[in-house]
């Protein structure tokens, strides 16, 4: 019973776990670069690129168990998944702008909301676009 929904929910558990490590790069990485007093929006699109690189091997890896068998699947792959990623990018400089800019929220405080969003969004585009199963 336990195994079996273990195995039913493998993949968003997974996704959850490598998530977790992708959204401690992010942060990271961005509390490192806003604690030098880098610009918020540089420091949160460096941090956006390390974890994307990331969360590609461990999405195409771990969670989705991804394997293409040409050199031309590879590129679409990877060349959809930074595609939906940049689009979420824009909504994460959104509501970093929102947050600090607008709001005058603690900059850390708005990286963490936004990252919780952000997550869900890639999920979405991960499963049923990214990764999708193909018969």
């Amino acid at each position: 019973m336990l195994f079996a929904l273990f195995k039913k929910y493998q993949s968003l558990i997974a996704y959850a776990f490598f998530g977790g490590v992708t959204t401690l790069v992010n942060i990271g990485v961005f509390a490192g670069l806003d604690w030098l007093g880098w610009n918020y929006q540089v420091a949160n699109v460096i941090a956006w690129f390390l974890s994307v690189l990331v969360a590609y091997l461990t999405n195409k890896v771990w969670v989705f168990s991804s394997h293409y068998t040409t050199v031309k699947a590879f590129i679409i792959e990877i060349s959809q998944f930074f595609f939906f990623r940049v689009l979420t990018l824009v909504i994460d400089v959104v509501i970093m702008y929102v947050g600090i800019s607008l709001l005058d929220a603690n900059s850390i405080l708005v990286k963490i909301i936004d990252n919780v969003i952000v997550i869900i969004v890639n999920y979405v585009f991960s499963k049923w676009y990214i990764f999708k199963k193909t018969n």
